[in-house]
């Protein structure tokens, strides 16, 4: 047997409860665990539920900034809804990179603690469609 798939994605965070409301917020998650009454891991931490995938945030000192990033996948109509909300929160939303056409919309933010995050409106048939051309 081999991997099933992915587990969970966990990031490294000042301050869990400013995440939480960033992630429950700004883009619709919903908090399913908080280790403050009993701590079973290396640091108090949350775990969130985002489209089906579990995602942890544990306090301690976050890493440097890097293109290293999780993509949500979204529909393109709603990349604006998502912009607005998060800004609204007071998250830096990164100017977008340059795409060629057919390769899909994305927003990128940093959360507070230098995790980037994609919201992307594409798949990967047609990212590979695109650039075979």
């Amino acid at each position: 047997m081999g991997i099933l798939g992915v587990s969970h994605l966990t990031f490294v965070v000042r301050d869990v409860e400013r995440t939480a409301r960033l992630v429950c917020e700004g883009l619709g998650a919903k908090e399913v665990y908080d280790s403050k009454a009993k701590n079973f891991s290396l640091s108090r931490e949350k775990f969130f539920l985002l489209g089906g995938v579990w995602l942890a945030f544990m306090e301690g000192v976050p890493s440097e900034r890097s293109y290293r990033h999780v993509a949500f996948e979204v529909t393109e109509e709603e990349i604006p809804r998502y912009e607005a909300s998060l800004r609204s929160l007071g998250v830096e939303v990164r100017e977008p990179r340059p795409r060629v056409a057919g390769e899909g919309l994305s927003l990128y933010f940093y959360d507070y603690d230098n995790n980037l995050f994609e919201l992307h409106a594409g798949t990967l048939a047609q990212r590979l469609e695109r650039y075979a051309q």
